[in-house]
């Protein structure tokens, strides 16, 4: 039976409209931040992206490229932010992007695997918590596995995606932020003189902005949300797997970061409070709900946008709209199927075991799988 938490001091008023107040100076630092990337891999100019695009052109290499980026900054919101950036200044192609983007998905789980680190004195323990941070890994790779395939031959992500792409902008749906876009751009213009439009250190600036955006977006709406969710969370919420998918989604979209998200049920796993296939379609449902923030900047980067630069923003947007569509095809194509949704669980098993009895084994697989073989990978391909 669930255990609910102790209950939190509710929020003051007035600390409720100070964090309010910080979370709309966040998002405007945000946006700033998309403004001054875009402009910087504009500035660097073709010599910049033919390196780029060689970097990727193999899809494989793009893949392992975006699960070390991600491991090593633990924010697939970065990585993908980054990347519909690029698509949208023109300075990457949809199809270099789309590995990047899977990839992101893939390396974000390294959090968990770092939480789970904290039970490695505590045998059993960490055999139940490394099982529940794996069990992620897993189904991120089994969706790779089948989608990346079929969308090099078929286009089964990036053919959807454009779909819904060109359905927005013939509603107008790429102006949506355009009143943001109004405030924000002037700012990333000023700043960019400031740098005497240096493209380097307009894309250091940009990137800096973005690690700092994010950082404390997730700290302020844990702050506003998260707290007044767990109690709800522990009592109703692993119950039945829509319910819990439901939940992974809708707290991750609030959180702006699925590795919060997944990594507070964890030790709950750890303590025997929750199993491994309790919380695997809370995962999956935080799977999509990162996709907001990608979306949200592939629209930043689109509301304004002049008829020279729509082709590039549009393709933002559809490497945003590629994002959503890999994760709810996962879910679609792995979920349902009985035999398939056991895989991903048994392999998560089978690793505690492994790190039941020897804790070098955990060390092992999150250090070679997130860090070692995506980096001699890399170089390989």
């Amino acid at each position: 039976m669930l255990t609910p938490p102790p209950a939190k001091k509710a929020q003051s008023p007035a600390a409720l409209v100070l964090r309010i107040l910080a979370l709309l100076g966040i998002l405007f630092v945000f946006f700033v931040s998309l403004d001054l990337m875009g402009g910087a891999f504009k500035l660097m100019g073709s010599g910049f992206a033919e390196g780029l695009l060689a970097t990727t052109r193999n899809p494989l290499a793009g893949l392992f490229a975006g699960i070390l980026a991600t491991s090593l900054i633990q924010s697939s919101s970065t990585v993908t932010s980054l990347t519909v950036a690029l698509v949208a200044s023109g300075t990457l192609d949809v199809t270099s992007a789309i590995p990047l983007i899977m990839g992101a998905n893939i390396g974000t789980t390294v959090t968990n695997i770092i939480v789970s680190m904290g039970h490695i004195t505590r045998p059993d323990e960490f055999r139940r918590a490394i099982a529940g941070a794996s069990v992620h890994d897993f189904f991120n790779w089994m969706a790779v596995i089948i989608l990346l395939p079929l969308e090099l031959l078929f286009g089964v992500l990036s053919k959807p995606a454009a779909a819904l792409t060109s359905g927005m902008t013939g509603v107008g749906g790429l102006n949506v932020l355009s009143p943001l876009k109004a405030v924000t751009t002037p700012v990333a213009h000023w700043i960019q003189d400031l740098l005497f439009s240096n493209g380097i250190a307009v894309l250091l600036v940009g990137l800096a902005l973005l690690f700092v955006a994010l950082r404390y977006l997730v700290v302020i709406l844990k702050a506003l949300v998260l707290g007044r969710s767990e109690g709800f969370m522990h009592r109703f919420v692993f119950g039945k797997p829509a319910l819990a998918m439901l939940a992974g989604l809708v707290l991750t979209v609030f959180v702006q970061s699925s590795s919060v998200t997944t990594s507070l049920v964890i030790p709950l796993v750890g303590a025997g409070i929750l199993t491994v296939r309790q919380i695997f379609p809370y995962t999956l449902g935080a799977n999509v709900g990162t996709t907001i923030t990608a979306l949200l900047a592939a629209l930043a980067l689109a509301a304004g946008a002049g008829p020279d630069e729509l082709t590039a923003v549009q393709s933002g947007l559809t490497i945003a709209f590629v994002h959503v569509m890999f994760n709810i095809f996962g879910i679609i194509i792995i979920y349902p199927i009985p035999f398939l949704r056991e895989i991903p669980i048994r392999l998560a098993e089978f690793v505690g075991e492994l790190a039941f009895r020897n804790r070098v084994y955990a060390i092992i697989y999150l250090v070679g799988l997130f860090y070692g073989l995506p980096l001699l990978l890399s170089f390989l391909f």
